[in-house]
């Protein structure tokens, strides 16, 4: 019975690594075409004889690169392939939405933090424009050219400067993008130094003081909540570590719980229990995080 045990343990060792190894050649291949494929292009070298198959494994690639989150399927693939069993295939084909889902909140993340850093560095350089004695509606076209801190609203607003336009009122509309509140500030020295006279370089180096201060103090709060993530993080990491355990001491898990109605359960109530935790771990962070 051992000897089985020990048999059926290496095979499916030897079918995983095949696996694997297979996947790594398709992918070293894919991108040495990709490559071979950009060299044509600068050099204008003929490519006629070049091997078609490996072009829809390109295109995967390529596929990949832009939607991270369809990595899922080959992985669930390969698990499915080593557990002998289909249910891992579609939890990897529910896991895309999802994973899709927070990769998208991740770039917009960044994106909300680059336009607001873009925000801060736009005052700066329409004040240093107006020092170096440019009209502020020339400083204003020059900085949002260099910093493309406007965005989609870019135009708008460089069309109501140029055009003796409502710059205010634009510059609030610009203000409405996500990380772009700064332009709210930037719109009110503007009012204040058309309709008063006030000095807009100086009204512009408060504000870019201020927005960088409250850049600072998100990082520093991020800083100290990067514990927390980490937390978060080794929860989710716990149950593969225990899987991967207890399949190197022999207890074969994927077989237990892919294959039997008690590791079904278990499985099912683990599954519930460890999304259950890590939604509730995740929105007390997410609460820290909040302004």
């Amino acid at each position: 019975m051992t000897e089985i045990a020990g048999g059926l343990a290496g095979g499916i060792a030897v079918h995983g690594a095949a696996a694997l190894c297979v996947c790594g050649a398709l992918w070293w291949t894919a991108e040495r075409r990709r490559a071979l494929h950009r060299a044509r292009s600068v050099l204008a070298l003929p490519g006629g004889g070049e091997a078609r198959w490996p072009a829809a494994f390109g295109r995967w690639r390529d596929l990949a690169g832009r939607r991270p989150e369809w990595l899922c399927l080959p992985l669930a693939g390969l698990l499915a392939l080593v557990g002998a069993s289909v249910l891992p295939l579609l939890a990897g084909a529910a896991a895309v939405p999802l994973v899709g889902r927070r990769l998208r909140a991740a770039r917009e993340w960044r994106e909300r933090e680059a336009r607001a850093d873009g925000v801060a560095a736009l005052c700066g350089a329409v004040a240093g424009e107006l020092r170096a004695g440019w009209q502020p509606a020339q400083a204003l076209a020059f900085a949002a050219r260099s910093t493309g801190a406007l965005g989609a609203q870019e135009a708008a607003v460089l069309a109501a400067a140029r055009f003796g336009g409502d710059v205010p009122r634009a510059l609030r509309r610009a203000a409405r993008q996500d990380g772009a509140d700064g332009l709210a500030g930037l719109a009110a020295c503007w009012q204040v130094a058309v309709d008063g006279g006030a000095g807009l370089a100086a009204g512009l180096d408060r504000l870019e003081a201020a927005l960088r201060a409250h850049r600072d103090q998100r990082e520093r709060l991020r800083a100290q909540l990067a514990g927390a993530w980490a937390t978060v993080a080794v929860l989710a990491v716990l149950p593969v570590a225990g899987l991967g355990l207890g399949a190197a001491l022999g207890a074969r898990p994927l077989r237990v719980l892919l294959h039997t109605p008690a590791g079904l359960g278990c499985l099912a109530v683990g599954g519930a229990l460890e999304a259950l935790g890590l939604w509730w771990a995740t929105r007390i962070v997410r609460r820290g995080e909040e302004p």
